[in-house]
């Protein structure tokens, strides 16, 4: 079995192919990819994906790497709307679950028109490669297979890859590697 290193200078490679930016699974899907990796090395794999886009910044490649952490996306569009310091208001009088849901219900998670996939959508150039990060940090207001499904309606022309602190097996995500998610079946694992 490749270390985690090992994997991540074959995801590096392998973005780098004509092929892979050509936006075309197997069957000609759009090319979504996951790369799982141990939650604990968290660290690790951020500093790599910055070393990433860093290093295609610094290019003369054709395209850009763009990436978006769903974390940072969640604070900056309740910093716009003013709900922030809400939030903690909220939280310390009616509870973690009930914020939770709130949070999700503001940013229509689970619509269409959900804010955090039209921010992804809006800030994403032609020629691109999408990193997603942070979704461990979004846990539970966020799940990955929800960003998923909506990304897939709107974005079918650049590659776009989540990295995913936990486990996925081509049909399951485990999110660090103990939290079940729903089945997402679109998306390749980007490298064993």
């Amino acid at each position: 079995m490749n270390t985690l290193e090992e994997r991540l200078d074959q995801a590096e490679a392998m973005i780098k192919k004509p092929s892979f930016r050509k936006n075309k699974g197997l069957g000609n899907e759009v090319g979504y990819y996951i790369f799982d990796y141990p939650p604990e090395q968290e660290l690790l794999v951020r500093e790599r994906v910055e070393y990433i886009r860093k290093k295609n910044e610094q290019s003369d490649d054709e395209y850009r790497i763009v990436v978006f952490d769903l974390y940072e996306i969640i604070i900056e569009i309740l910093k716009e709307k003013g709900y922030l310091e809400k939030c903690y208001e909220f939280e310390k009088k009616r509870g973690f679950d009930r914020i939770t849901k709130a949070v999700g219900n503001m940013l229509r998670i689970t619509a269409k028109d959900s804010l955090i996939v039209n921010y992804i959508r809006e800030r994403t150039p032609e020629k691109a490669i999408v990193f997603l990060v942070g979704i461990g940090k979004c846990y539970p207001i966020l799940r990955s297979h929800t960003v998923l499904n909506n990304l897939h309606q709107v974005i079918d022309n650049v590659p776009v890859v989540m990295f995913y602190p936990g486990k996925y097996d081509g049909q399951e995500l485990i999110l660090f590697g103990e939290i079940k998610d729903d089945n997402y079946y679109r998306a390749f694992k980007l490298v064993e």
